[in-house]
This record gives structure tokens, C-alpha cells and sequence, in this order.
């Protein structure tokens, strides 16, 4: 009987820590852009601003609260999925049918994003603070720092501002990245032309991530805003309308920058997962 390696729980974790440090700036762009109520700079200009004022380093601000949120939401969500997979089509050898798959991706991806939206929010605001007047600055120093002073400054509840959009995006990411990237990867196998290796990753990775773009970036912008907010916005549906304001294509603010940094991080993400999986996975009869 021939043998196959499966992940272990904690490998999309680890996966997307990697992921993060390469695309971190790329995600930071994206926040200043987001969090803009006028469209002023593109992504180009937006980047030598930032690099022209902070330095280049600025473009690593918040990296420790990215780490940290994908050792939360990444880990949580990459943990369901995988593990419920697997134990569900263990008995059959069979691949899941593609809308367990979804379904699936919507619960790991909820619970992750729920998981997750403390150290987001910290990670917002850090990416976001040279923004500010001096005198309006956060200044975390790092992300267990922030996340100390806004429950100690702002209480429990201020942690999980933002949760509800969080875990909705979080939803459609996973569908988008998780769900896809299986269903895309069965369906290259499945011609018998393409064979379980990098190639056949990368090509499933990117189209998981544009599917993950097209269908998280509203609910990324909203998100964004309301972590990013100092009170401004008296709660969901006033930010929506708010930034109904700016037209339709004002929930795709950033949305090209959002691409380039989700489609990246979801290549990278998935080529350090398979090479996890294929160096140091568990062992299943195939």
C-alpha cells in the first residue's frame, strides 16, 4: 500500500507566519490606502510617502502584530479545515464534494476571524499610526503591548471592535483561498496531466487567491475603518453608509494593492504548506 503525508494542525500557522514576512509591506500599503476618505495617492505614490517620511523600515510597522494575528486567525482557521477535512473523507478515501468544502471553509474561516480580530486590530492600528499627528500616535511598542493597552485604555469589548465584519471576511477568505485551492488542485490532479508538485501548487494557489480577492475586499474595507476608527462611526451600517458615499467602488479602495499583497500571501502560504507537509507531514495510507 503506497503512503501519502498529510499536515499536521499547526502547519498553516506556520505557513502563513512565512507568507507575512514577505507580503508584510504590501499589506501595510493597503491599510493606508483603505483607511483614506479621499482617494489622494495610489499604491506607487503611498510607498514612497511612507519610505520618503519613515524610512524603509516603516514598511515592516505592525509586523509583530501580523505574526501574531496569523498565529491566531491563520492557524485557527488553516487547524478546522484541515483536520475535519481529512477526518471526514479519512473513511473513504474520497475527496469531499466542493460545497462541504465551502461550508466547511465558511465555519474555520468564521472561527478564525473571530479568533483572530484582537491582534488584528492591533495590527491596523500599528500599520496605520505614522499617519497620525505625533500627538494622536499610538505608539505600541510591540503587538502584546497594544494589545495590553487597549483592553487596559479601552476595555474588553474595544479588542473585538470590528469582529462581526472580521469573521465575515474571514468566511470568505478561507472559501476563497481554502475551499478553492482544494477544488482547483483536485481538479489539475484529476486530468492526469499535472503531478502533486510545485507547479501544480502554484498554479492552484493563484487562482485561490484571486477568488479569496474578489470576494473579501468590501468587507476588508469596512473592517479596516472600523478597527482604524477613533469613535467616528456609530457602528456597522454607519460605515457602510458612509463609505457609500464615496460610490460603488468605494469598497474596493485598495483593492488592487489588496490583490497583489492576498494573491502573493496565498501563494506563499500554500507552496510553504505543501513543502511542510511533503518534509515533515504525518504519514496516511494513500
Amino acid at each position: 500500500m503506497t503512503e501519502k503525508r498529510i499536515s499536521r494542525w499547526y502547519f498553516g500557522g506556520l505557513a502563513s507566519c512565512g507568507a507575512a514576512c514577505c507580503t508584510h509591506p504590501l499589506d501595510l500599503l493597503k491599510v493606508h490606502l483603505q483607511t483614506q476618505q479621499e482617494v489622494k495617492m495610489r499604491m506607487t505614490g503611498m510607498a514612497l510617502h511612507v519610505i520618503r517620511n519613515d524610512g524603509f523600515l516603516a514598511l515592516y510597522n505592525g509586523l509583530s502584530a501580523s505574526l501574531f494575528r496569523q498565529l491566531t486567525y491563520s492557524l485557527t482557521r488553516f487547524a478546522i479545515y484541515e483536520t475535519v477535512r481529512d477526518r471526514l473523507s479519512g473513511g473513504t478515501k474520497q475527496p469531499l464534494p466542493f460545497y462541504q468544502k465551502v461550508l466547511l471553509g465558511a465555519f474555520g474561516g468564521f472561527t478564525g476571524g473571530f479568533v483572530g480580530t484582537p491582534a488584528d486590530l492591533v495590527n491596523v492600528r500599528m500599520q496605520n499610526d505614522m499617519k497620525l499627528p505625533v500627538n494622536l500616535r499610538r505608539n505600541y511598542k510591540h503587538a502584546v503591548d497594544g494589545l495590553y493597552r487597549v483592553f487596559q485604555e479601552e476595555g474588553l469589548r474595544k479588542l473585538f471592535s470590528g469582529a462581526t465584519m472580521a469573521s465575515s471576511r474571514g468566511a470568505l477568505v478561507t472559501i476563497g483561498q481554502l475551499a478553492c485551492y482544494d477544488q482547483v488542485k483536485q481538479l489539475l490532479l484529476s486530468t492526469g496531466v499535472l503531478s502533486d508538485n510545485i507547479f501544480t501548487h502554484f498554479l492552484s494557489s493563484f487562482i485561490a487567491g484571486a477568488c479569496a480577492t474578489l470576494l473579501c475586499q468590501p468587507l476588508d474595507v469596512i473592517k479596516t475603518r472600523l478597527m482604524n476608527s477613533k469613535g467616528e462611526y456609530r457602528g456597522l451600517w454607519h460605515c457602510v453608509a458612509e463609505t457609500s458615499q464615496l460610490g460603488p467602488l468605494g469598497f474596493y479602495k485598495g483593492c488592487v494593492p489588496a490583490g497583489i499583497r492576498l494573491m502573493p500571501h496565498t501563494v506563499l502560504t500554500f507552496l510553504f504548506l505543501e513543502q511542510l507537509r511533503i518534509h515533515f507531514g504525518v504519514l496516511a495510507p494513500a
